[in-house]
């Protein structure tokens, strides 16, 4: 009983001090955009602001149209999320159900693709959007999601499709469901944690996204949150306060979106096979 409590007081304290340690920067972060500018050029600097100044996340929301970027990368956030996850989770039923010629050959290509790095493509995809006339647009950020939302996605929402009884699919061919009514009423509904695994990667690649809008997008009024973040960051730079507000305003999203599914998330994980069980 002694060891049992002194193996988990040890793995407390390696996960706590783990934590501790991985949220400096963060706590950092915040401290710095609750400072004005005089107190962050005191030195030695202090952690905890003595009069906290909230006026830099109105000066730093304002300094630039944030609301256009914020809008900008709300709707293709949400258009790629709710794209990845359809598509996706549709492949994934494919190669989780039916037997066809190559199927195997076709699933490994698919996982190879993963190991291709992006930049590889870049150019020969830039191409092709700008002999569509794209360039500028929101349809190269927006259409790719649609083919079924990386091979990633299709893997976990596969491995989990697997654990799913065929019996309900039989069950419901006897009742008069089509392939098409099984996906939405019967493998969808019981997918939930990982159709939020699913969506909240989607999410979180889709709002971080740095390179694909800088590439694709040139009209500052077209600008998501990253590149207009980016552009703050060069116009305010000395403003180590105001840059670290409107950081914050950034990434805020994603932190509420985790917390919100962190349970989902985690049990998406584990009955998919990627907890490592």
């Amino acid at each position: 009983m002694i060891q049992l409590y002194g193996k988990r007081f040890f793995v407390y304290f390696m996960l706590i001090t783990g934590a501790s340690i991985f949220s400096i920067p963060f706590l950092w972060t915040i401290s710095t955009a609750l400072k004005s500018s005089e107190e962050y050029a005191k030195d030695p600097a202090r952690f905890i602001p003595a009069h906290p100044d909230f006026s830099n996340f109105a000066k730093a929301w304002t300094a630039l149209p944030f609301p256009t970027f914020v809008w900008n990368t709300i709707l293709i956030t949400v258009i790629c999320t709710v794209a990845q996850v359809l598509t996706g989770s549709l492949v994934a039923y494919g190669f989780s159900r039916f037997k066809f010629p190559l199927r195997n050959f076709l699933f490994l290509t698919m996982l190879a693709t993963m190991m291709l790095p992006g930049q590889v493509t870049q150019i020969p995809v830039f191409l092709v959007w700008r002999k569509l006339h794209a360039i500028d647009t929101f349809w190269p950020l927006i259409v790719p999601a649609f083919f079924g939302g990386g091979a990633f996605n299709i893997f976990l929402l596969r491995q989990f499709f697997l654990t799913v009884p065929r019996e309900l699919d039989e069950a419901a061919m006897i009742d008069g469901a089509g392939f098409v009514r099984i996906w939405w009423r019967i493998l969808l509904p019981l997918s939930g944690p990982a159709i939020a695994s699913v969506a909240l990667f989607s999410f979180l690649g889709q709002w971080d996204s740095f390179e694909s809008p800088l590439i694709y997008l040139n009209s500052p009024e077209k600008y998501t949150v990253s590149i207009g973040l980016r552009m703050f960051q060069d116009t305010f730079g000395t403003n180590f306060e105001q840059v670290m507000a409107a950081s914050l305003v950034h990434i805020l999203p994603t932190i509420l979106l985790f917390f919100l599914c962190q349970r989902y998330f985690l049990k998406g994980i584990t009955l998919s096979g990627m907890g490592g069980k």
